[in-house]
């Protein structure tokens, strides 16, 4: 890996939206765009094997234009799969490719990917070959402190240092180990105890390498703190129910000096897109589920979010309808 190569995604990449299933879809995507212009968004977690044999690629890979930076995050284990997804992932024009290690859920296991193949680095090793071999987009790795009782530094280090032989540009370390049987995937994001130190001595042990906390980070102050330490900060559950939390990202962790959109702002901003979305045949609730994490601790948001709710729900939301809430956002002055 060149020095100006890794220059460039430290500079590009300080801060990352997380991939996380039935929340990261290209609706939400749209909306943490009017947020932040530069941090870097990723899809869902996509199984390579349903990709490749799917009729329907395109529901797994279309995004649209405005969410670049995007990165496609691909499960699975298979080398050969692998290297035909990464060349999808490139001829689609996704600017980055991100294996995942690190999702403790029981099905993903069952399929030997996710937190499971940590316990098998030279498999990993040839998944990150496969996809370097077959694209030349930048290929990264999200993955945990470890699994189960296999959760020692020697662990890590040996695992970070076998994927980084195979090519990978960046690492992702969720600052927790999964704990594969007797948690579920929520209490695996919150039970087993955040380890920053372990991922700061991993980051004083491999200052080449490109390395990324994750887990627990819940404000902007938080994650610049942890920029000192780290090249980049990933965010998950917090920016998805406290968007407007993260307003200033692009100010504070970029450098650019614009002004924070308020809710409405963003709505409005939308509108084109919703009406889009609707018109051809698509259902509110697809991008309103994400719009009520918006309006959230101002006088009356409790009624507007049900409003929203309750006619996106029944399909009876239309786009005159929602101008008219977001003018009562506008009028009160969020």
């Amino acid at each position: 890996m060149s020095s100006d190569h890794t220059n460039s995604i430290k500079n590009n990449h300080k801060l990352s939206i997380a991939p996380m299933m039935d929340f990261t879809d290209k609706h939400f995507r749209m909306i943490m765009r009017q947020i932040s212009s530069k941090a870097l968004l990723y899809t869902e977690m996509i199984v390579a094997q349903s990709l490749i044999y799917t009729k329907e690629k395109e529901k797994f890979l279309d995004y649209n234009n405005e969410e670049h930076p995007i990165s496609i995050q691909f499960g699975g284990d298979n080398p050969e799969i692998l290297q035909e997804a990464a060349k999808m992932a490139q001829d689609w024009g996704y600017d980055e490719i991100n294996f995942n290690v690190g999702c403790p859920s029981p099905r993903v296991c069952s399929g030997n990917f996710g937190a499971s193949l940590m316990k098998d680095p030279e498999k990993v090793a040839k998944c990150i070959e496969s996809l370097k071999n077959s694209c030349n987009l930048p290929v990264t790795i999200k993955h945990r402190i470890g699994v189960d009782k296999d959760d020692s530094f020697i662990s890590l280090n040996n695992f970070v240092r076998s994927i980084a032989n195979s090519g990978a540009d960046r690492f992702t370390v969720h600052a927790r180990k999964a704990i594969l049987k007797g948690l579920n995937p929520k209490q695996n994001r919150t039970i087993p105890p955040l380890k920053y130190d372990l991922v700061k001595k991993l980051k004083k042990s491999n200052p080449e390498l490109l390395i990324e906390i994750n887990g627990g980070f819940t404000n902007i102050d938080e994650s610049l703190l942890a920029l000192n330490d780290f090249d980049g900060v990933m965010i998950g559950r917090s920016v998805y129910k406290h968007p407007l939390r993260w307003s200033e990202i692009d100010k504070k962790v970029y450098g650019i000096n614009t002004k924070p959109k308020s809710a409405s702002d963003i709505i409005f901003s939308l509108i084109p897109y919703i009406d889009k979305h609707l018109t051809e045949g698509g259902n509110s609730w697809d991008i309103c589920k994400h719009l009520i994490n918006l309006v959230q601790g101002i006088p009356k948001a409790k009624i507007w979010r049900n409003q929203i709710s309750t006619k996106s729900i029944s399909k009876e939301l239309d786009i005159e309808y929602l101008l008219k809430l977001t003018s009562m956002l506008k009028e009160m002055g969020y």
